[in-house]
């Protein structure tokens, strides 16, 4: 009986990452009672990326992710449901508000034609929230954190920001007057969740189904920076939004990922906040007020003289021939920083598992510490001159953090070796800051 009901959680698990769920099954009256389904999709996520990491090896001899891109991809999608731990959901907060102080009607709960209006009516509203997201300069500051890399794997997929979701909700307003919060918070999900197997390479066509839905080559295209490809392709699970509105677009040339103009950084923090930095700098070159409130909230390439949205005549010509940024460093240097991860991963999976039994003060102790790693590793790949220092810091805090049980090993058995290998951690990186410290002296000499 149990094994009966374990093999149908897995089995929803596993439709729900392609939205093949009824509404039999996930039609809920209250909110409380809506499954988890993005956590409780992590190995899901593992397992398909292992799965495309194992195909990828066999149909082109290669890897489809390095571990660089892959791990800052990982990072970014952790970095985004850091909020959750301290708020519920800004969208389903501020959805919840609207419905319970203005909704005009009250569709049922247990209908199917409530669940597959819903269905439709999120996936409308992503449409708009994306779109927004690339023609305001303000809201691509968040988005593009989703563009910066420049391969396309499983792994892009959970490269997400952490400031869009304060922004995106405003779009779904407008169905908290009339459905229930607890359909909406299954349907966001969903959505959400169909969107992590289309980011893939090894998928080419899927024939008729082309046509309606979103597949792995209608977003291909989307994550593209050659000139068809920019600002196009905006839809979440239908296509049909695309092929309506005037902005679907058919991959024809080779697909070349990531920005404009790619970053080349895999500091995580960079990743998320870069572009806001800039639309500030860009802002105070101007003199005028209305110019400076236009580069804000026109579109990411507008400048005076030009249209709300701007053009793409400045653009770097692609070529089909660019190489994805891919630094060279030791083959160690990348064993230490994925055992490092992994051992932050599990802190990350520990406290959104028991994030309910720990105090407030916890939750943000250890949220600052997870974001202090996932700085700390990407200032070592992208070999910043102060990572030796910053990591020696935060292996003094990770230290500290073992010996005083805010931070468990995977097993029991493995609390010994893992305490010996953060404190040898330690002792590298600090005798690697003294070393840089007495080289400086040396050259001030």
């Amino acid at each position: 009986m149990a094994g009966g009901m374990e093999l149908g959680t897995v089995s929803r698990g596993f439709r729900s990452m392609f939205f093949m769920l009824t509404p039999n099954e996930s039609s809920f009256q209250k909110v409380e009672d809506v499954p988890q389904y993005v956590e409780q999709a992590t190995p899901f996520f593992i397992g398909l990326m292992v799965l495309e990491l194992l195909v990828g090896v066999l149909k082109t001899g290669g890897s489809v992710v390095t571990i660089s891109d892959g791990l800052t991809s990982i990072s970014a999608g952790m970095v985004s449901r850091l909020p959750m731990l301290l708020m519920r959901g800004c969208e389903l907060s501020t959805y919840m508000y609207v419905w319970d102080h203005y909704h005009l009607v009250e569709l049922p709960w247990d209908s199917a034609w409530t669940w597959w209006l819903t269905f439709l009516g999120v996936d409308f509203c992503y449409y708009w929230v994306h779109r927004f997201a690339h023609e305001v300069a303000v809201l691509w500051a968040a988005h593009q954190v989703h563009h910066s890399s420049e391969y396309y794997n499983l792994s892009t997929a959970l490269r997400q920001s952490l400031t869009q979701q304060f922004t995106s909700w405003i779009f779904y307003i407008p169905l908290a007057l009339a459905v229930p919060p607890s359909i909406f918070a299954v349907h966001i999900q969903l959505n959400l969740l169909y969107q992590f197997w289309i980011h893939t390479e090894l998928i080419r066509d899927l024939g008729p189904l082309e046509w309606i839905f979103n597949t792995p080559k209608h977003h291909r295209v989307h994550h593209g920076r050659n000139l068809y490809c920019i600002d196009k392709n905006y839809a979440g699970i239908l296509i049909i939004w695309d092929r309506i509105f005037g902005t679907f677009a058919s991959e024809t040339d080779k697909v070349i990922y990531g920005l404009v103009y790619p970053i080349r950084r895999f500091e995580i923090l960079h990743v998320q906040f870069h572009y806001y930095l800039y639309l500030w700098k860009k802002s105070k070159t101007y003199k005028t007020i209305i110019h400076k409130l236009a580069t804000f909230f026109n579109g990411p390439s507008w400048k005076p003289g030009k249209s709300r949205l701007g053009d793409h005549i400045d653009n770097p010509k692609v070529t089909g021939k660019e190489v994805p940024h891919d630094p060279s460093w030791s083959m160690p240097l990348q064993v230490y920083v994925v055992i490092h991860f992994l051992l932050v991963l599990g802190t990350y999976h520990e406290l959104i598992e028991n994030k309910m039994m720990l105090s407030q003060l916890t939750v943000l102790g250890m949220t600052c510490y997870i974001l202090l790693t996932l700085t700390s590793l990407g200032f070592i790949i992208d070999q910043r001159p102060r990572a030796a220092l910053l990591e020696m810091l935060r292996c003094v805090t990770m230290v500290a953090m073992h010996r005083y049980s805010y931070i468990k090993p995977f097993l029991p058995v493995l609390a010994v070796p893992t305490e010996a290998f953060v404190s040898l951690s330690l002792l590298y990186w600090a005798l690697q800051s003294c070393s840089q410290l007495l080289s400086i002296k040396r050259k001030a000499a």
